[in-house]
């Protein structure tokens, strides 16, 4: 079975909307595209090549794909677009619009299911990139098998982010870690099962522990 990453550049505060340019995303009023710019440095060159270069297939929401194609088959002197190029694309999208780049495939219906059946074929490993809709679906799901977050020290206010809300509680397990010299946290995840409860709480809960209780079941606290 393909195994799924998702890599996600992201601020501090959870928004990854538009890190590359002013003109990527600016939908929802969205004012700070290109704000992961400045951040990138030397130190960063191998923590994200091992993954940019390994070995995988993209899967794309068709927003993503849009700047995607319309920017890297022109940039096909990069490696990153040489690659791009090459590989397949794998799109999510309800659109009938012609997806015009090589090698790009569509995917329609339920993404978890659509996206089930895709790790099922032969092939390579699946990379996300940008993509913010089809995170809660593919958590919700158990779908993705590692999640590499990049964690810019910045604070962008509002905008797009990996999490909605709808996606189900798991526990994840930190697999690597990096810290850049301009301060961007890599951190890579795998999931770990179901979030197990427990408390700092010990013996018996005190009578201003049990009133506060008391106030929660009523909504008055």
């Amino acid at each position: 079975m393909r195994k799924l990453t998702g890599a996600v550049f992201q601020s501090l505060d959870g928004v990854m909307q538009a890190p590359g340019g002013p003109e990527e995303d600016p939908t929802g009023g969205f004012a700070l595209g290109g704000w992961s710019f400045h951040f990138w440095d030397g130190s960063m060159e191998q923590p994200f090549g091992k993954v940019i270069e390994s070995d995988y297939d993209l899967l794309l929401g068709k927003r993503t794909y849009d700047i995607f194609s319309a920017y890297w088959p022109y940039n096909q002197d990069n490696p990153i677009g040489d690659k791009f190029q090459r590989i397949n694309k794998y799109v999510l999208t309800h659109s009938d619009e012609p997806l015009s780049w090589d090698n790009s495939n569509r995917l329609s219906g339920d993404t978890a299911s659509a996206v089930a059946d895709l790790k099922r074929t032969e092939g390579r490993d699946l990379l996300i990139q940008g993509s913010s809709t089809l995170y809660p679906p593919l958590l919700s799901a158990g779908l993705i098998d590692r999640l590499l977050v990049m964690t810019f020290p910045v604070l962008l206010g509002r905008g797009k982010s990996i999490f909605d809300g709808t996606q189900r509680p798991s526990r994840m397990k930190l697999a690597d870690h990096f810290v850049s010299d301009s301060g961007v946290m890599f951190a890579t995840y795998e999931p770990a099962g179901e979030v197990p409860p427990g408390s700092f709480a010990s013996g018996e809960p005190s009578k201003a522990e049990l009133q506060r209780r008391e106030k929660i079941q009523e909504g008055s606290w």
